[in-house]
């Protein structure tokens, strides 16, 4: 991409490589860190769906705004200006996909000021955040912005629902099989972790000989595998990596990618067992051949609930 075109991207310009399918209506996307954005606007402009994206500034791929139909950057705590922009362009069906650097948005001086809340933002999040029982849990803010939306016409769907394809379904991703002490870790850590999803604490727990190693908290799963290869110089744990007791599919979502394995790999792990149908795996073909060529043994397995269910 040239230096101008980047200019352009930056200063909120839009590019419309095709039109959407006039039985489809456009779609928004508030689009986070990584991968999984982009995937989700491809998904739906195959499917005809008109795109109308927010890349959150610091987090989203620039690509984005040649996939799109419609593409502007701004601040993640812009909820006025965001409802603006998509009914702007008729999006009053709108998906979050992409992670969002939270700790760094909320507690630190680098990014906040980049993301100052707007008028219909403090509205909204005010009582979590301003008052004496302040609350900044995941699921209690997001709950907050998605029927802060809804309330003003614009509806909050799975991302999901436009690219069901990448919902992980059960049984192993590759050759590897885990081992019958890495069995037993699996089941040891998910019900931990299950227990810490429940708490909104994090998804992510790594597992060795019955030990727990190292949990996910608020610095995400990527910092959770380097603490946990800084502690286990022996090497051969388990990521154990899972969807809340009650999942809300549409936001906060477990996800693995090619960068998991690298990771994984790289502080000396050796299986990953994830949540079937409720874990976003990003570029399966790349992830399993660098999880094979890893010698990493991945499972995707259904909960007890589920399974019991089914």
């Amino acid at each position: 991409m040239t230096d101008t075109a980047n200019t352009a991207l930056r200063s909120g310009a839009r590019l419309t490589p095709n039109r959407a399918n006039a039985d489809k209506p456009t779609i928004g996307i508030i689009a986070g860190w990584g991968r999984f954005p982009v995937l989700v606007a491809e998904a739906a402009k195959r499917e005809g769906y008109g795109v109308a994206c927010v890349g959150i500034k610091d987090h989203a791929d620039a690509e984005l705004a040649r996939i799109c139909d419609h593409f502007q950057w701004m601040g993640v705590a812009k909820f006025g200006s965001h409802m603006r922009f998509f009914r702007r362009h008729g999006a009053d069906q709108i998906a979050m996909a992409g992670k969002l650097f939270k700790s760094q948005i909320l507690f630190s001086g680098s990014l906040i000021w980049r993301h100052l809340p707007d008028y219909t933002c403090l509205r909204s999040l005010a009582p979590l955040l301003l008052s004496r029982r302040r609350d900044a849990r995941d699921d209690s803010l997001l709950s907050r912005i998605t029927q802060t939306y809804l309330d003003r016409g614009i509806d909050v769907r799975p991302a999901t629902d436009f690219a069901p394809e990448l919902l992980v379904k059960e049984g192993f991703l590759t050759r590897r099989r885990v081992s019958a002490a890495q069995q037993q870790d699996i089941e040891f850590g998910w019900q931990i972790a299950k227990q810490m999803g429940g708490l909104d604490i994090g998804q992510s727990i790594t597992v060795k000989d019955g030990t727990v190693l190292a949990v996910e908290a608020v610095e995400g799963t990527d910092a959770c595998i380097e603490r946990t290869g800084d502690l286990c110089k022996q090497k051969g744990w388990t990521l154990v990596k899972v969807a809340k007791p009650n999942q809300d599919m549409r936001f906060d979502v477990p996800t693995i990618g090619p960068q998991t394995i690298d990771r994984v790999q790289r502080a000396g792990g050796t299986a990953i067992a994830i949540e079937a149908n409720q874990t976003i795996v990003v570029d399966e073909a790349e992830l399993i051949q660098a999880a094979e060529a890893a010698g990493i043994a991945i499972v995707a397995r259904r909960s007890q609930a589920a399974a019991a269910a089914a």
